[in-house]
This record gives C-alpha cells, structure tokens and sequence, in this order.
C-alpha cells in the first residue's frame, strides 16, 4: 500500500495573504475573520486584501481547528486554550533556562 504524504514547510520571515492562508488549512476566508475578530489571530495590515500572515498565525490557526474539532470548543475557549498552551510553552522555556543556569552553578 502506497501512501502519500504532502507537506509545507513555514519559515519564519514568510508571510501568507488570506487566501493563501485559507488553501493552506483547509478553512473559509469567514472562519479566519472570526478567528480575528476573536483575537486568536492577528495579521499585519488594516484590510483584508493587505493582511498577512506569518508561521505563529498558522500554527495558531492550526491549533485552534483541532480544538475546535476534535474537543468541540467555541472560540472563546478556543482563544483561552491557546493562551493557556503559549504560557505553558514560555514556563517550559524558562524551566529550562533555570536548570541551565542551576547546571553551571554545580
């Protein structure tokens, strides 16, 4: 059995119009702008035609689509899931930055 697997690869200087952002992940232009409205994204530009997006906006998007999918959240849980997630990311980082530091001083 053969299976296929696709995949892109996001840098961090790339930056992706709306419609580029909607064939990426598999959404509608209107469940991005709800996403924005929310605050869960935010892209860089004052209209529409103008907004960009970076790496942190897909993988934002990204996870709220299984938040929303997979555990059924609503956007306002889905906005505090990934705020929650990114904090716990920045407490993981310093963890190790301390124990670094604790390392050294042995």
């Amino acid at each position: 059995m053969k299976i296929d697997i696709q995949c892109t690869v996001f840098d961090e200087s790339s930056t992706y119009r709306l419609r580029d952002l909607c064939r990426l992940c598999s959404v509608r232009a209107q469940f991005v702008q709800d996403l924005i409205d929310e605050g869960i994204l935010s892209p860089k530009g004052k209209h529409p035609g103008d907004w960009r997006f970076g790496a942190v906006e897909i993988k934002r998007l990204q996870i709220s689509i299984r938040l929303q999918q997979d555990l059924r959240i609503n956007l306002p849980g889905t906005a505090l899931a990934l705020d929650l997630l990114e904090e716990i990311e920045e407490l993981r980082q310093k963890k190790l930055q301390l124990e670094k530091i604790y390392a050294l001083e042995k």
